[in-house]
């Protein structure tokens, strides 16, 4: 009731115009520069489109040269080329290859599809982080994530593995329980080391003012990270053998007199292609990351 005594007042009314006054200059200043905002918004949607264009039209010319090239060198054998001429194409051929990775820095901050894996879950929704400290903000959190949910995982695997049996005692179960929630817990104990890699990569890049603090798979590899892999990866690797072991150990559970259920075939399959897939994959990833070190310790 004071309050509204004293606004009802004229110094309250007069009070309370100026406030409005001053809000609404204050309003026109957000107004003019949210259109600014679009406006700056609109241009660098321009800039992007732009730059991707111009970055996929540089990327076929350079294949077509690249074919050119080798053409020439085919047609024209090493007797017939002078010194200079093979000099110079060795130098154009090195050339094109910095150029490649300085396009794959530039894409790194613009726009482009998904994988197959985001297409799935959120169709062609851009979600390219377009500045390092939002990139680097990302991947932090996403480790963060993976840590919880890894102690998530660790004590409820350990709980059911040594403290509690809620479950119906069968043959098939008992057989397979154990062995399962130990590979459980053997897991989060790699991805504990994984986070720990990650982490410390991620910290040392920041640290070193690194441009790729992003993307540690290929790009943003360094030859100081050899260290922690190698150490890392006989842990990687026993693990993506010890599914090997469920799948086969699922199988022959299948082939018992006293197998009636269907998902142990189904588990034994899925071991299987989550065995070959992680296989793969790591070979893969390793042998890149391996390439990409011998190409940068060259051009040292």
């Amino acid at each position: 009731m004071s309050e509204w005594k004293m606004l009802s007042t004229p110094a309250g009314l007069s009070e309370c115009l100026r406030e409005w006054d001053d809000l609404e200059k204050n309003y026109q200043q957000i107004q003019d520069t949210h259109r600014l905002y679009k406006q700056k918004l609109e241009e660098v949607t321009k800039l992007q489109d732009s730059c991707s264009g111009a970055i996929a039209r540089q990327r076929k010319k350079l294949k077509e040269l690249a074919v050119s090239l080798a053409e020439c060198k085919e047609n024209h054998p090493t007797p017939k080329l002078s010194p200079e001429e093979m000099d110079a194409i060795a130098e154009m051929e090195d050339l094109m290859k910095d150029r490649a990775n300085s396009f794959s820095e530039m894409e790194a901050f613009l726009p482009k599809k998904n994988g197959l894996y985001l297409t799935l879950v959120l169709g062609n929704v851009n979600v390219t982080l377009l500045n390092k400290q939002s990139k680097f903000a990302y991947k932090d959190e996403y480790e963060k994530f993976k840590l919880a949910l890894t102690v998530i995982l660790f004590v409820f695997s350990f709980t059911c593995r040594f403290l509690f049996s809620y479950r119906p005692e069968g043959t098939l179960y008992q057989m397979f329980r154990n062995q399962f929630l130990s590979y459980c817990l053997y897991q989060s104990f790699v991805q504990f080391l994984q986070y720990y890699y990650q982490s410390g990569c991620l910290y040392r890049l920041r640290a070193l003012g690194e441009r790729h603090n992003m993307d540690l798979t290929v790009e943003g590899f360094q030859s100081w990270m050899w260290r922690g892999l190698t150490f890392l990866l006989p842990f990687l690797f026993f693990c993506h053998f010890w599914q090997l072991y469920n799948s086969i150990t699922l199988f022959k559970m299948f082939q018992l007199p006293e197998c009636k259920e269907w998902q142990v075939l189904m588990c034994g399959c899925s071991y299987m292609v989550l065995f070959m897939g992680n296989v793969f994959t790591t070979l893969g990833v390793v042998y890149q990351k391996y390439m990409n070190n011998q190409d940068k310790s060259k051009s040292l």
